[in-house]
């Protein structure tokens, strides 16, 4: 993230609670210490009251406590434009679904120092990793005593605290209240769950979405019904294998999506938000996008790119749709989930599975899948990216370069451009990965030669993977 700006551009923000603001920087209040979001509904400060942060861990840092209307704890991210940014996001996605990792240690996995860590995340965020993590693991606590029955110890377990005693510190020190105080209020869910609410941008085009989604799901994994999705969820953490379930829906107030967990997950509740704010594009910059999409983009304000919850999964489905329709896709996923998925508990008769980890599959060989219909190139795919994944030889995440991912995936027999660029798409999270030879984009551009295409689409850099998805809604003419 760039430095704050000029304070009277973000001040007029903060009077016409800009939504396209909505995350990007944090604004504490002298008067009554707290930092509150752009879009706070409270009563605008007067100015020179504001001071301005480029993260809640900076405004924290600085003694703030976050407003307990705007909820800064739900505010969007920022997606990464350049590579620092890129890394930043990385090392987070890390901390997010790996809590009790040391900074060392990722640092390294990134090819980096602790001390260069450090500067990048003082750049982006105004803070240290080790402060920016605190931050994160307190605001998750908020949530947690506002949207679960969870008694205290589990609440800081859950949010990544080793000690209930060091939980209260920090939580006192941080909120200027104790735990056990924030919580006095009117129970409002289900005990049997977990609540969130995660913050998004406007516009948002639900329909685009959750068509994708509708379209794909896997009978026994996922349902799609209207504007809520629902799936069965698998989530390993050391030894161990948590199972639950999950439901996301557009929240009727505000602009935020409802996420229900199963109790069952919350010892993995961080990876899991982490999950579903990739899977939903939660940290989109539409009005960034809708700038360099221009007509392609007003068709339908406010697409988003579906990523992946898991990325094996993903890439599977991926492999399966090669040279297939959609349906046939999900009628071999269904096959393979069938026969291999683990069972899971759920109140939808329709969820009952999940998807096969990629251990599982990396064992079998290829009568097994040619006995579901799987047969050729999809085999040898499949198989490749399961034992490269299994020996961790491939990692199917948010990174901050592609490239060596995606070359790693060209190099597994039976997968090519296509399959690398929409894995790239979906589960690297790289905004400008753009299938330029899929079917739907040469029919929408009514142009056959890729190369042609590719030059149609260096206008939509570095949001083409959007321009992908906004060809596939709705086919327009090549300009």
């Amino acid at each position: 993230m760039p430095t704050i700006p000029d304070p009277a551009i973000l001040y007029r923000a903060i009077q016409a609670r800009d939504t396209r603001f909505d995350g990007t920087f944090f604004v504490g209040v002298v008067k009554t210490g707290l930092y509150c979001r752009p879009i706070c509904p409270s009563r605008r400060p007067h100015p020179a009251h504001c001071r301005y942060f480029q993260s809640a861990a900076a405004a924290g840092s600085e003694g703030f406590r976050p407003c307990l209307r705007c909820r800064p704890e739900s505010a969007p991210g920022n997606p990464p434009l350049d590579r620092s940014e890129r890394l930043c996001f990385a090392a987070v996605q890390h901390f997010r679904e790996h809590p009790g990792t040391r900074t060392q240690a990722v640092a390294a996995q990134l090819g980096l120092t602790p001390r260069q860590l450090q500067r990048l995340f003082v750049g982006t965020f105004g803070v240290s990793p080790a402060r920016f993590v605190r931050t994160e693991r307190l605001l998750l606590s908020r949530q947690l005593l506002l949207g679960s029955s969870l008694s205290l110890p589990d609440v800081a377990r859950t949010a990544g605290f080793g000690s209930l005693r060091r939980f209260n510190e920090l939580f006192r020190a941080s909120f200027q209240t104790a735990p056990a105080t924030f919580r006095k209020r009117p129970a409002r869910h289900d005990p049997s769950t977990i609540v969130f609410s995660l913050g998004f941008r406007p516009p948002y085009a639900w329909a685009a979405m959750f068509d994708f989604l509708g379209n794909r799901t896997i009978a026994g994994v996922e349902d799609v019904s209207g504007n809520v999705y629902r799936r069965g969820v698998r989530i390993p953490k050391g030894e161990t294998i948590f199972r639950g379930w999950l439901e996301a829906r557009p929240s009727d107030t505000g602009n935020a999506l409802r996420l229900t967990l199963s109790t069952s997950l919350a010892p993995v509740a961080t990876t899991v938000l982490a999950r579903v704010r990739r899977l939903f594009d939660m940290d989109c910059r539409p009005d960034r996008i809708a700038d360099i999409l221009g007509p392609l983009g007003t068709r339908e304000p406010g697409i988003r790119v579906p990523g992946a919850f898991d990325g094996f999964e993903t890439a599977v489905r991926v492999i399966l749709g090669q040279q297939v329709s959609v349906q046939g896709a999900r009628t071999l996923a269904e096959r393979l989930v069938n026969a291999h998925g683990d069972p899971v508990d759920t109140p939808w008769p329709k969820i009952t599975r999940t998807f096969p980890s990629p251990e599982r599959i990396a064992a079998m060989d290829t009568a097994d899948l040619s006995g579901l219909g799987i047969f050729g190139f999809r085999i040898k795919a499949i198989l490749g990216v399961a034992t490269a994944v299994a020996e961790g030889r491939i990692t199917l995440a948010p990174c901050p370069d592609p490239d060596p991912h995606m070359e790693a995936l060209r190099s597994i027999p039976g997968i090519g451009e296509w399959t690398a660029q929409a894995i790239a798409m979906r589960v690297l999270a790289w905004p400008d990965a753009f299938p330029h030879t899929d079917y739907g984009i040469r029919k929408a551009l009514k142009e056959r030669s890729p190369r042609r295409i590719l030059e149609i689409a260096r206008q939509w850099r570095p949001w083409r993977a959007y321009a992908a998805m906004a060809l596939w809604r709705a086919p327009v003419e090549a300009p």
